[in-house]
């Protein structure tokens, strides 16, 4: 749970010059669209500059999922008043950026959609401003989709805060209808808004002003964690009370419960989308303070004379594992640089230090690590930056993590979402209903649309979204969060097909997969190199398939007439990286290098696995 603010009625300095706000939404629902808006109304740019859409994802994976992986800053001035502004993710995946980004503000802007309404991860997000005692302003966005229900919505949004049992207080919200695409905001549907000027007269009528005890000491606490090639680790702070100088001595109050003395480098706040040094910051003020190398997130820097340590940021606990180590397939090192457990490791050890939200355990293995996380998409971000970083890897199967509860074995249980046109409702049961899904809410809004609320075990979501995607056409919206543990629910349903399997190293040919595209679908095209144990295709049957995909056709001195015609080749299915995690099976896993993903056995030798196999058959009987 995220750390609730200390309520302290000797909190009476006010800082009326200064606003912290967060941003917090579903995915999809235009909070990053937004923040452009006001950055280009607020006069952050020039009247010639070039600005990309989207400014604010700055990563080349936020730019190409079209989704914010990572909770950013940036500021606005209005009314001689620094209103600063932290984007949060929207994916449940990255929820522990988001639980950190309301650590520094004291506001929320909850960004709906003004036709899909709250969402799991409105919710999600909802629930956790309101457990930090933070004020609400209900956004309602993309007031100009055909299809926008903007009375239905707004009671949903309701109905939803009365579910969270919301003080009468926090339920007495505003509400501000925009388009952020447009840039326009109004108080009234019904009349169109021109700019954003309701938008940004709400906010800072709405949301307090940071207060401070004037009698405190100095405490500033650590919220994230930057970087740069010069300056080294910078810590992204809060300052609760007192005033911090550059060049000051402090005393570093660690999570470890020891108290060191540092001395503060340089300070910087943020304007616009640059920042700019200062020598001292006030309460209240979100800066970044670099100067000392160890630093990590939760910490306090505090009075030298009187330290008084903030309590630590806390998270909710991972529901999901993976293992990660060296590429140990016959190509390793075809590819990457980075090839090393000591390396792999670093990396790792380096992405504990800004991600509060996963864990990295040992294995009985010295070049492979457990890797703990939300969900598929949070630990496929993590293996994609690290591939693109130049290292080759070895990804498992991803497993939920259990837990005993009262003596009892208890698993993560999810709260799915799926929007599905009525035509394909029937196979989307069905589909769920194998994955033994309880159905809690079904809504038809008489738009040929049908919304299906479930709470559903964990693992039953591992490999669902392409088989859902396929039975829909592609046309439904899938969305999960976490909703909480129940018993153990026995054996579930698990992949219904088998794998083709290479016998040997070598390079594809067009002439074997002709003959072994009748019976699979192959993942491979000719002139690919593969080698034994690696996955070429899909079975259709429940059953592994050894085969010779690297076979050439005999050459003889006969010819014949029209016997060597062009061959037709069903072009290979190419899986992404969150696809091969989801495909893969427990005595399989992923081979991902710069260029490549892979699937392969866990155990390459052919003779082995069927060992194996022929093991499991004679302990059943």
């Amino acid at each position: 749970m995220t750390t609730t603010p200390i309520v302290d009625v000797t909190r009476t300095g006010t800082r009326p010059d200064l606003r912290n706000v967060a941003v917090i939404a579903h995915v999809d629902h235009g909070k990053t669209t937004l923040v452009d808006a006001l950055l280009r109304q607020s006069g952050a740019f020039r009247e010639n500059e070039e600005v990309a859409e989207r400014v604010m994802d700055s990563l080349d994976l936020e730019r190409e999922k079209g989704i914010t992986i990572l909770a950013k800053n940036t500021a606005v001035v209005r009314a001689g008043v620094k209103v600063n502004i932290v984007d949060t993710p929207g994916h449940a995946d990255f929820g522990g950026e988001v639980e950190r980004a309301l650590n520094m503000v004291d506001g929320a802007l909850l960004l709906v959609d003004s036709s899909e309404g709250p969402r799991p991860q409105t919710r999600f997000v909802l629930r956790k401003a309101l457990e930090s005692g933070l004020a609400i302003v209900l956004v309602v966005n993309k007031i100009d989709r055909p299809d926008a229900r903007l009375d239905e919505v707004v009671d949903e949004t309701y109905e939803l805060f009365l579910d969270l049992d919301a003080t009468e207080d926090q339920i007495d919200f505003p509400i501000i209808y925009t388009d952020a695409r447009a840039g326009t905001a109004t108080l009234d549907p019904d009349v169109s808004g021109t700019d954003l000027s309701p938008f940004f007269d709400v906010v800072l009528e709405h949301v307090p002003p940071p207060t401070y005890d004037e009698a405190a000491p100095l405490r500033v606490h650590v919220t994230n964690l930057d970087a740069s090639p010069y300056l080294g680790r910078i810590a992204v702070c809060r300052v609760d009370s007192g005033t911090l100088r550059r060049g000051a001595a402090v005393a570093w109050c660690r999570i470890d419960g020891s108290i060191q003395r540092a001395r503060i480098g340089t300070i910087t706040v943020t304007e616009a989308l640059g920042q700019v040094d200062v020598n001292e910051a006030g309460p209240g003020e979100i800066i970044y303070v670099s100067g000392i190398e160890d630093i990590t997130i939760g910490e306090t820097l505090a009075d030298i004379d009187d330290p008084q340590p903030l309590p630590s940021i806390t998270v909710d606990e991972p529901t999901l594992s993976m293992s990660l180590g060296v590429n140990t397939s016959p190509v390793a090192g075809a590819d990457g640089d980075k090839l090393t457990a000591r390396q792999v490791k670093a990396r790792l050890d380096a992405e504990l230090v800004g991600n509060v939200a996963i864990r990295v355990l040992p294995t009985d293995r010295p070049d492979a690590w457990e890797v703990h996380g939300r969900g598929e998409l949070q630990m496929a971000v993590l293996v994609e930056t690290m591939r693109r970083e130049g290292f080759e890897l070895t990804v498992g199967k991803p497993a939920v993590l259990l837990r005993e509860i009262e003596g009892t074995l208890h698993e993560p249980t999810e709260r799915l979402s799926v929007d599905v046109p009525e035509e394909h409702m029937g196979a989307v049961t069905q589909l769920l209903g194998e994955r033994r899904a309880r159905l809690v809410e079904m809504t038809n809004h008489g738009t040929g649309w049908v919304r299906l609320d479930y709470v559903v075990a964990a693992r039953a979501l591992i490999g669902l979204r392409t088989e859902f995607l396929t039975e829909t056409r592609g046309t439904g919206l899938f969305h999960h969060v976490f909703e909480g543990w129940e018993p153990w629910m026995g054996e579930l349903r698990t992949r219904p097909t088998g794998s083709v399997v290479a016998d040997r190293q070598g390079s594809a040919t067009a002439y074997a997969i002709t003959g072994l595209q009748e019976r699979a679908s192959m993942f491979v095209g000719p002139n690919e190199q593969v080698y034994g144990g690696m996955i070429v295709g899909e079975n259709p049957r429940a059953e592994d398939m050894d085969v010779n995909v690297c076979r050439e056709k005999k050459l003889t001195n006969v010819r014949a007439a029209a016997s060597d015609d062009t061959v037709r080749l069903t072009p290979p299915r190419k899986l992404t990286l969150e696809q091969a995690l989801e495909y893969i099976a427990d005595d399989e896993c992923v081979e991902v290098t710069p260029k490549a993903i892979r699937l392969r056995k866990v155990e390459l030798d052919a003779g082995a696995r069927a060992r194996t196999v022929k093991r499991l058959k004679n302990s059943r009987a």
